[in-house]
């Protein structure tokens, strides 16, 4: 039983670094946009608000995405506190056609990982949530809000909140992106 408590600190030791929401027990399974419809869904996303994390220290963020065949072409863009722009393509699948909303996001060749569409009007924002869970033990979660445009009415940043909320995501944690003009024109 010790040894099971020793390599559960561990791990979530290893999420912590990783992540900034962490969580005991279970990933939350909140529910997913109802007849999602990828097609709609492509194109270029603006970084809003977002569960800060390692791999996303940027501001101006943005993801474009597009369809290949069965699989999302993705690509993320952000600016680095040193000024550069910096990007990395993935790849995206639906897992199960019955819940489109539901895909796996791939970068490097690493494992997949959640990529939950909770909600979405296709032309203005989009509400992604995506959590990991480690033996079942622990849990690393994250989650953005994107908009079409740099910016997003702040009632549409707070509905979007308040779905996190009520599904027992913590959004006590979410940093708002900088997408000021001003600073985003280094973006290519």
């Amino acid at each position: 039983m010790q040894t099971l408590h020793v390599v559960s600190l561990t791990l979530l030791c290893v999420l912590a670094v990783n992540a900034q929401s962490i969580g005991s027990g279970k990933c939350p399974q909140p529910p997913v946009q109802q007849n999602f419809d990828p097609a709609k869904y492509m194109g270029r996303w603006y970084g809003i608000k977002k569960i800060p994390n390692t791999f996303q220290s940027g501001e101006c963020s943005r993801a474009t995405y597009a369809l290949s065949d069965n699989t999302v072409l993705v690509r993320n863009e952000q600016l680095l506190p040193n000024g550069n722009a910096s990007f990395i393509d993935g790849t995206a699948k639906i897992l199960d056609p019955s819940q489109p909303a539901k895909l796996e996001v791939r970068f490097f060749e690493d494992r997949g990982a959640p990529y939950w569409v909770l909600a979405t009007d296709y032309d203005n924002y989009t509400l992604v949530y995506s959590c990991s869970e480690t033996l079942d033990l622990s849990y690393a979660e994250y989650a953005w809000i994107m908009s079409r445009t740099r910016t997003l009415p702040k009632e549409t940043i707070t509905e979007l909140l308040d779905i996190l909320k009520s599904n027992n995501i913590n959004t006590a944690l979410f940093t708002e992106t900088d997408q000021r003009p001003e600073l985003c024109s280094g973006m290519p």
